[in-house]
């Protein structure tokens, strides 16, 4: 039997908290975002039952080892935590404020935020996916902010309920990260996700996107083979069943920003939904330069996401023609900046 979720489970989750926008926004800074590193290699179980496997990965000269404790492995939906986190850190670095690895959150906050239920079922969830989070050992060779880990470490290295209700109800919480992925957010090796990421159903769906989104980044699309698809996914489905799954999402057709697609031999073709990439002449291909003053204007932002947006906004209002596609971007940047 697959450790994946069963393919039958479908559909997107609803949105919890449809009403509650503004104080998204508030909280991740516009869009929520993630480290490069676990988005382009397996560090999370896509199991849904306890994990208790020791996980060996090696691609292209990087060695991952993941142990669990035993409560199992963290999975990709205890992943929300370190997203959370990690959007709090890159607001703050953007505000100019100081930052460090330790962070004081509320946990209602945590749970509207990434789609979760606030019920008191939602409250012992989080709390189990803390100690997974922490309990979760890994060594690696992969570099963060220019420096190679090599000793084992923690997802998150502490954590503690600094405050609860009488029944037990974690109400703020602290939170120490480790210090490899403390880098990689100083570094800014972060990419932002779509919100839509925390209403996919099946941990491999959140896999799949994840690596649509580190793959496919500027390029129209990314091809991939299945049996290389299947090893940076982290799935421990075999080929068959594997295959069967990404077919069904094919079907499904419901990931964020992204659609899948079979091609002849065995390979899978990612694009970017509603994105247009350039028109006739290149017209709409932006200048080097222009990126360059996009990084300035929105801090800590991926700047080809953001070019995404604009495209996707510029199909969406009619194709105008545009006699500057770098002011145009650029005006259409400074728009949509906060004030102040």
């Amino acid at each position: 039997m697959s450790a994946d979720i069963p393919a039958g489970a479908g559909g997107l989750l609803p949105e919890r908290y449809p009403t509650a926008d503004f104080f998204v926004c508030d909280i991740f800074d516009s869009l929520p975002k993630t480290d490069m590193g676990s988005m382009e290699h397996p560090m999370f179980s896509l199991s849904t039952r306890p994990d208790r496997r020791i996980l060996n990965y090696e691609h292209n000269g990087v060695e991952i080892t993941v142990t669990p404790s035993v409560r199992g492995l963290a999975t990709i939906h205890d992943k929300d935590i370190l997203i959370f986190c990690i959007s709090q850190l890159m607001a703050a670095i953007n505000a100019g404020r100081a930052v460090s690895r330790v962070l004081h959150l509320k946990a209602h906050d945590l749970l509207v935020a990434t789609n979760r239920e606030t019920s008191g079922d939602g409250y012992k969830r989080l709390r189990e996916a803390f100690e997974r989070l922490a309990g979760t050992r890994i060594t690696t060779n992969m570099f963060t902010g220019g420096v190679e880990t090599t000793t084992g470490f923690g997802l998150i290295e502490s954590w503690e309920i600094v405050r609860h209700t009488r029944a037990g109800r974690m109400v703020s919480v602290s939170v120490k990260l480790s210090d490899w992925l403390f880098r990689a957010v100083l570094e800014k090796s972060v990419l932002t996700l779509s919100r839509d990421y925390f209403r996919l159903r099946k941990p491999l769906e959140r896999r799949i996107y994840e690596l649509a989104r580190k793959h496919c980044g500027r390029q129209p699309d990314w091809r991939v083979s299945v049996e290389t698809l299947l090893k940076k996914s982290g799935s421990a489905s075999p080929r068959r069943v594997f295959r069967k799954m990404v077919r069904d999402m094919i079907a499904a057709d419901h990931l964020p920003d992204y659609h899948l697609e079979e091609e002849p031999g065995d390979i899978i073709r990612v694009s970017r939904r509603d994105v247009v990439v350039e028109v006739e002449g290149g017209a709409l291909l932006l200048a080097p330069a222009t990126l360059e003053e996009a990084r300035v204007l929105a801090p800590g932002q991926d700047v080809y996401a953001l070019e995404a947006d604009w495209r996707a906004f510029w199909a969406k209002s009619g194709r105008v023609p545009l006699r500057s596609p770098d002011k145009a971007f650029l005006g259409w940047l400074r728009k949509r900046a906060p004030a102040g």
